[in-house]
């Protein structure tokens, strides 16, 4: 009877134990957590909660947007990867950023004085992690991000090699040293990749923390493990979607695809699911009231190794699609949960931008807003008081042709200009034509005159040469 009663003991014990094993952390102070997750050319019709049409379902990010705030009129910084991600991390678009546009072979990266938003975390005390694609700095350049505020970070340095899913190699940087990590090819870099930021999230449960999850999917190439293609095959192994298959070609960036529509949906899917998981953590470990979780896309959809955006209906009701400066390009999904802190089950049409993401996050984190940046807080737009007075919004993409785009409330004005040819002008009233199909430029003149004043003025030179437009102007 002895021995029972002390094995009976040692097991209320154990079991005492464990239970405060799994308790949350205690913290070490009140101030937010920040997690800000951005897919890769998600359109912003590929999301259910923006496009109930839409072939494929995310009752995950659905969920997200009932618990939080659903904007429709939250902008990328550009229509690409590299200079979106830099006006995020900078606060300053296209027309001061300095980096532009993506760069032939790899990146452009940083310099020492472009502080990112990570390092004005990391100064006031926030851990700061990042998983996914940086894109700003390779190694052993001044934009690497073990040199620009990141404490930990797994993934991809170059866009380039994110294209591929399997692959030899990864990034990673700990106790602020950059390194490469050999990897398995037959390992999904995104499993390997999310497994990273909950262990992130776990170890920093305690501290405030900075998570930025700028996620590989839904870009191409359309590949992933055949356990997550399953649902949208019938069992003979044909997709469940009518297809049309690519192959590789000679030199090309993205291997063969027979089944590119069950591929495209099956991403999604996947990137919906991990949103869960990444949620249902957050409440295992107590942060979800004092969290701050932003979902976006860097660009609008993408038409490369078999995607289709036009099956997918990937911009909705928007025009256009990446690389373009219509708003399919660059409008795209935005939801913003932070339980106590954002109304819940609301949609918004606010304008905001991504280099407004700098100053608001600051603001959030009680952190010091700079002040030579083009972005503004939009705390009050998250609150849903008054929207805050700004500056016109404007873009630049430069590949072969230059095309600009500003917008001042309802009216944009698109510039489109090609070397010894004459500039060709678009004026919109989104107001009236969200799908941007009547250009009204010549039947408003006075106001296509205060637009393109705007646009004169919400620009400079490019500091680097590669993004220079001054002899497309000629």
């Amino acid at each position: 009877m002895k021995q029972l009663t002390c094995f009976l003991l040692a097991l209320v014990g154990l079991i005492h134990n464990l239970s405060l094993a799994q308790a949350p952390v205690k913290r070490r102070n009140d101030r937010p957590n920040i997690i800000y997750i951005m897919a890769d050319d998600l359109g912003y019709g590929n999301l259910s909660c923006y496009n109930p049409e839409s072939p494929v379902k995310t009752p995950n990010l659905d969920q997200l947007a009932r618990e939080g705030t659903r904007f429709t009129r939250f902008y990328a910084g550009s229509t690409v990867c590299a200079p979106s991600r830099c006006a995020l991390m900078t606060g300053k678009h296209m027309g001061h950023a300095y980096i532009r546009g993506n760069a032939p072979g790899g990146e452009v990266p940083l310099r020492d004085q472009d502080t990112t938003l990570a390092q004005r975390l990391q100064k006031a005390g926030y851990a700061t992690g990042m998983f996914g694609k940086w894109g700003l700095g390779a190694e052993e350049t001044t934009g690497a991000p073990h040199l620009k505020g990141f404490d930990a970070f797994y993934g991809y340095l170059n866009q380039r090699h994110a294209h591929h899913y399997f692959t030899d190699h990864v990034w990673e940087v700990q106790n602020r040293q950059l390194r490469k990590v050999p990897l398995d090819s037959t390992k999904y870099t995104h499993d390997l990749i999310m497994d990273k930021a909950f262990s992130f999230v776990r170890s920093h449960q305690a501290e405030p923390f900075f998570l930025y999850l700028p996620i590989t999917l839904v870009h191409a190439e359309l590949l992933l493990p055949e356990k997550d293609m399953k649902p949208f095959l019938k069992p003979d192994g044909s997709s469940i979607y009518p297809e049309k298959p690519f192959y590789r070609q000679p030199n090309g960036t993205y291997h063969t695809q027979l089944k590119p529509h069950a591929a495209f949906a099956a991403m999604v899917t996947k990137m919906d699911q991990d949103m869960g998981r990444l949620g249902a953590l957050l409440k295992e470990l107590g942060l979800d009231d004092n969290t701050y979780v932003f979902f976006t896309s860097d660009n609008g959809p993408h038409k490369e190794g078999g995607a289709d955006p036009e099956f997918f209906n990937s911009s909705g009701p928007l025009k256009g699609i990446k690389r373009d400066l219509y708003e399919g390009g660059i409008r795209v999904p935005m939801i913003v949960k932070a339980p106590g802190k954002i109304p819940a089950n609301q949609v918004s049409s606010a304008i905001w931008a991504s280099w407004d993401v700098l100053p608001t996050i600051c603001q959030l984190a009680t952190v010091a807003v700079p002040k030579a940046i083009d972005g503004v807080s939009s705390v009050t737009i998250l609150t849903n008081t008054l929207p805050p007075a700004r500056q016109p919004l404007y873009w630049q993409f430069n590949e072969g042709q230059l095309k600009e785009a500003v917008l001042v409330n309802n009216w944009k004005l698109i510039r489109f200009k090609t070397k010894n040819k004459p500039e060709v002008l678009e004026l919109y009233n989104l107001t009236t034509d969200l799908g941007e199909s009547i250009n009204l430029a010549q039947s408003n003149p006075d106001q296509v005159k205060e637009l393109y004043e705007a646009l004169r003025q919400s620009k400079q030179v490019a500091e680097h040469p590669l993004f220079d437009w001054s002899a497309v102007e000629q």
